[in-house]
Parts: structure tokens; sequence; C-alpha cells
């Protein structure tokens, strides 16, 4: 499911470098507000988290379930169900946020949710940490990809998140999705602004790596131009492990540098440019891991009653 490759037997209760098996596993599902304006508007974001990821990021601020293994197993109905459940609590999209090494069940539980009366887009939320073959396969089912791209140096991505390897399996990624979003008409605004349909590409500024910013938009503009949205974010906060370990990525960046990036950005061509205003650093866009909207009713199943 992911380019680690790890070969465990997930679907005979083995984790694989994600650090799940082949068992659903949910965090949270709610509304959520902090993503880019086409995603969150003013209603929010329908945003599911998902437990585990393939990625080892220093500076994670997800680490209780990208590492810690936080979550509720949940059946593939039940996933369909919290899709529509968000729908009707106003969601402008259902958000997945790290979903891809459960594609099999969540391309069926958008299915069933389709099936059932689903209307709203569904967003890839992810780390850009993909094989292009998961991201064609989940074409028919994903409407927009929110997806990072975090390095274009191979020897920072291997320091920073173990995958020296990211830079080319994110570039591929990438690919795969503009490709996919353009075969099925392009990008796509609804009247309100919201996203239909399209890519926007993230990226976070890490304090003392604004060379290696300015590369990553040299490489998003060489392989997709202006058919994306591009995110440039400055809200790295250094976790504990970072404030102890010193060095640059025990501070946040300044706005020097954010600088820099935003008007290489600017100077490459980029249309459509989402930033960050100051003090988002001091705020906190990490959610409660608390299993919020997580647990309930499966899809089809019948109302419970009183006794």
């Amino acid at each position: 499911m992911c380019p680690r490759r790890c070969g465990a037997r997930r679907s005979r209760g083995v984790a694989g470098r994600c650090g799940m098996t082949a068992q659903l596993r949910v965090a949270r599902s709610a509304l959520h507000f902090w993503e880019e304006p086409p995603i969150s508007g003013e209603s929010g974001s329908g945003a599911i988290f998902f437990s585990g990821c393939p990625l080892r990021c220093v500076f994670c601020q997800n680490h209780e379930i990208s590492s810690g293994g936080f979550g509720v197993d949940v059946s593939t109905e039940r996933l369909a169900e919290m899709m529509l459940e968000l729908e009707g609590a106003g969601a402008l999209n259902v958000n997945l946020v790290t979903p891809l090494h459960f594609a099999p069940q969540v391309r069926r539980a958008v299915l069933l949710a389709r099936g059932a009366g689903l209307t709203l887009p569904v967003v890839c939320n992810t780390s850009g940490y993909e094989l292009p073959e998961v991201v064609r396969a989940l074409g028919d089912v994903v409407d927009a990809w929110l997806t990072d791209f975090k390095y274009a140096d191979a020897r920072l991505a291997g320091e920073l998140s173990a995958a020296p390897d990211y830079p080319e399996v994110a570039a591929r990624a990438l690919s795969a999705m503009v490709e996919s979003v353009r075969a099925a008409g392009g990008r796509e605004l609804a009247e309100d602004g919201s996203m239909r349909r399209g890519v926007i590409v993230r990226h976070l500024v890490l304090p003392g790596h604004a060379d290696d910013s300015c590369a990553v938009l040299d490489r998003v503009w060489e392989l997709a131009g202006n058919e994306v949205d591009l995110s440039v974010m400055n809200q790295y906060t250094p976790n504990e492990a970072c404030r102890r370990a010193g060095g640059d990525l025990a501070r946040g960046i300044s706005e020097e540098e954010y600088e820099i990036v935003l008007c290489h950005a600017d100077d490459l061509g980029f249309e459509r440019i989402w930033w960050q205003e100051g003090g988002t650093v001091s705020e906190s866009f990490v959610p409660a891991f608390d299993a919020t909207g997580v647990e309930g009713p499966e899809l089809g199943a019948p109302p419970a009653r009183d006794a």
C-alpha cells in the first residue's frame, strides 16, 4: 500500500511500517476549520483522521495517532456512515486524513456512502509519500487531493522523515494526482469558492531550510505549474523532542525565511498561493484526538431503540 513495501502480512494481523494491520482504525471524525479556505470555508471540512503513517517525521505534531497507535477499530460500513454523518453536520467535504495505508477499505467505504446518498466531494489529505498506482486506483472516489511536498533534498528527507526516497516518490505521486484531476475535467470550484475538484500542494517551511523549500517549489512548478494551488505554511512548531535536541528545529521559522519562500513562489509564477499570517506558531492546529465521532452505527444498521 505504500512506498515502504515492508512486506508485512497486515491481513494476518501483522503491523506494517505504518504501524497498522489491515484493521481500519480512526482517531477522530468531526468538522475541522483549519484547512485552506477552499477546503474548510465557513462551514468546516468533515475530517476523518486515520491512525498510523508510513513516515516517521521527527517534528510530527500528530504523533499520538501517526506513531502512537491511538484510535478506535471500525468497520468499513461504520466509516461509510461517518461520511454521511459529516454531510448531515454541514461539512463542505469528506476530508480523509492520512488514509491510504487503508486504501482498499477507504475506497469501498466511499462507494458505500455514495450509494447511500453521499453528495459531498471527497478530499484525500496525504503526506505525499504514496505509490502512484494507489493514487490512480483511488481516482474514481477522490475528487480533490490535499498533498504535502515536504522535501527536495533526499538527505534531508532521510534525516527528518526516515525516507530518503521521499522527493522522488512525492514527485511521482503528485504527477498521478494531477493526471487524475485532469482526466476528470480539471480544477472546479463551487459557487461559494469551495473546491469540488483539484489539487492543493502544501509545503511546511522548516527553520534553517528555506533553501530546500525553494527547491521544493521549483520541483512542484516543473511537475504541475498552475494546475495546482500552492499552500506555503509557516506553522512549524517544535515538539518536545525537537526542543530537547536543539538546533534549528528547536525554534519556529523567522519572518525572513518565510518571506524568502513566498517571494520565490511568486517569482516562479504560481497564480493561486495560500499563505499564513503571523502568530500561527503559537496556535495549535492539531485537534483533540479523543475518538470524537468515531463510534456509532454502521451503514444500513437499524436505529437503536430504547428498551
